[in-house]
């Protein structure tokens, strides 16, 4: 079955840097769109970045733009968000998705 395995998450000080991971399973990965979400506190989830099959395609929500950057590796199922410039609000649990699948999240906390 389709298994996501966020990692990378943790504590980081404002203007700090982190990057998260998904490794994948259990579906053609090299042909599927992979998608990040986050979830803050009190607040819906809601999408951050996304990346076709084969990482040709990119979009990010407006608040992350040039700040955050996903990509992936192919060749070893997996998709990463490198998030550079941390505010606190973007503290959240962070999710990696792929049709209806989800992982179990990751957390980033930005605070000093």
């Amino acid at each position: 079955q389709v298994q996501l395995v966020e990692s990378g998450g943790g504590l980081v000080q404002p203007g700090g840097s982190l990057t998260l991971s998904c490794a994948a399973s259990g579906f053609t990965f090299s042909t599927s769109t992979m998608r990040w979400y986050r979830q803050a506190p009190g607040k819906e989830r809601e999408w951050v970045a996304g990346i076709d099959g084969r990482g040709a395609l990119r979009g990010y929500f407006d608040s992350v733009k040039d700040r955050f950057t996903v990509f992936r590796d192919n060749a070893v199922n997996t998709v990463l968000l490198q998030m550079n410039s941390l505010k606190p609000e973007d503290t959240a649990v962070y999710y990696c998705n792929t049709n209806s699948s989800w992982g179990q999240g990751t957390q980033v906390t930005v605070s000093s």
